[in-house]
């Protein structure tokens, strides 16, 4: 289900490791920062994507399912997930 993203973060891994490598050669500031911007943004697609699978394949089960208890707890798990991503 997550593969995909198993290849989006190991190129984010690389990214890391350069921007390590910038730091100890003393690179400039501003280059520095735009590749952890960078690195950044695409952590962030990472989560969303993982967050989007979790939607429609764990909450859609839960929400069709026949557990009341668990739909509730799907909700109250979402709510609090996105919360976090504010």
């Amino acid at each position: 289900m997550h593969e995909a993203q198993l290849v989006r973060l190991n190129r984010i891994e690389g990214q890391i490791r350069g921007i390590s490598k910038m730091i100890r050669e003393g690179r400039y500031c501003v280059d520095i920062l735009t590749q952890i911007r960078s690195a950044s943004n695409a952590l962030a697609r990472v989560q969303e994507n993982i967050f989007k699978g979790h939607l429609e394949s764990c909450v859609r089960d839960s929400l069709t399912g026949d557990d009341p208890l668990d739909r509730g707890a799907k909700v109250d798990e979402v709510l609090e997930l996105l919360s976090k991503f504010r």
